[in-house]
């Protein structure tokens, strides 16, 4: 980009075809915004972000649209992501603070972003790999089994049986939890692990077995891969943008189908610029054939950056409100966050 007043005309042309979905030519950039240059001028800006690749003509005799290079310079450009409005964030504090568990809120959360956004909204489920215990509840389950229930900071309630040749002691199964609970509360994967490797020399030798069954049990069911998941709302949107998919939209619904493939994205872009609030790709940088005339905007939740434990965002479009559209997004992960926290 050569200069200021062409990054100004890039702006109002993606400004003015975002609103219109019609082509934008100099006579109605003249008209609509105040960019205090002849006509002339901005023809020959036009010309020379034309020839830099940030817009096209889509036939002859039309005005310009954005490329998906024109876009990304767009958003590159977007410094300060603007709040949304009172009713907006009245609206996510209501719907959100009435959820039961964690299926409700994210279903919320899901709904909720779709509605703001208008487009494709899907939320993962959170990583148990990135959680941190909350507590461990042991409750003998039968004759010789024992159950091993496990809570995480974000909501997360897990279930597992211990199988045992004899009933465990009750006295032996309360200190086991209170010293599970000691060592492993606040810890995540990593450093639970640490701290559950020695936590059966301080029982009997014949006890420690059973505390050996339920650390493996703890640690497994937090090792698991159990966020590849996600909840989706939002789909019939695409219906309703269908002008902006000059072919069809079938392929980006094959693509929405396969869920692999959204979780993939949104853990690429999670990697993409850890620590940032929020990751936008566009277009063809998403790199899947089907969903190249389209944009995500992604950020995680739960956490800023690498202590995020999952991901949250929008499919929609190229042609859309990318500063509304991220506004909502870095919001919603924000109030989503605060109630997990809760």
């Amino acid at each position: 980009m050569s200069s200021e007043r062409q990054l100004d005309v890039l702006r109002a042309i993606v400004q003015d075809y975002v609103r219109s979905r019609e082509p934008v030519g100099s006579r109605n950039l003249v008209e609509r915004h105040n960019l205090d240059v002849s006509p002339a001028t901005i023809r020959n800006d036009m010309a020379a972000l034309e020839e830099g690749g940030y817009i096209a003509q889509p036939h002859t005799s039309a005005g310009r649209i954005p490329t998906d290079k024109g876009y990304r310079l767009f958003v590159d450009q977007i410094s300060v992501v603007k709040p949304l409005s009172p009713a907006e964030r009245r609206a996510i504090t209501d719907l959100l603070e009435g959820a039961v568990d964690l299926e409700d809120v994210l279903e919320r959360t899901v709904r909720l972003l779709a509605q703001l956004t208008q487009q494709v909204a899907v939320v993962q489920y959170p990583s148990l790999r990135r959680s941190t215990l909350l507590h461990v509840e042991l409750v003998p389950s039968g004759p010789a089994r024992l159950m091993v229930i496990i809570i995480t900071d974000n909501g997360r309630v897990e279930q597992r049986s211990v199988e045992r040749g004899t009933p465990a002691d009750e006295v032996l199964v309360a200190e086991l939890r209170a010293r599970l609970n000691a060592v492993g509360v606040g810890r995540r994967l990593p450093q639970l692990r640490v701290a559950l490797e020695e936590l059966a020399v301080a029982f009997a030798p014949a006890d420690q077995d059973l505390v050996r069954d339920v650390s493996r049990v703890v640690l497994d069911t937090m090792s698991e891969s159990v966020e590849e998941r996600i909840v989706m709302a939002g789909t019939a949107n695409l219906a309703r943008a269908d002008v902006d998919f000059p072919g069809t939209i079938g392929p980006v619904l094959e693509a929405l189908e396969e869920q692999v493939v959204l979780l993939h994205l949104l853990s690429e872009m999670a990697d993409d610029a850890p620590g940032t609030p929020l990751a936008v790709r566009i277009g063809r940088e998403t790199h899947h054939e089907n969903l190249s005339e389209t944009s995500i905007i992604a950020s995680g939740y739960g956490g800023e950056g690498i202590g995020a434990v999952a991901q949250l965002g929008i499919l929609g479009p190229t042609r859309m409100d990318y500063p509304s559209t991220m506004a909502s997004v870095r919001a919603v992960a924000r109030y989503l966050s605060k109630i997990l926290a809760g």
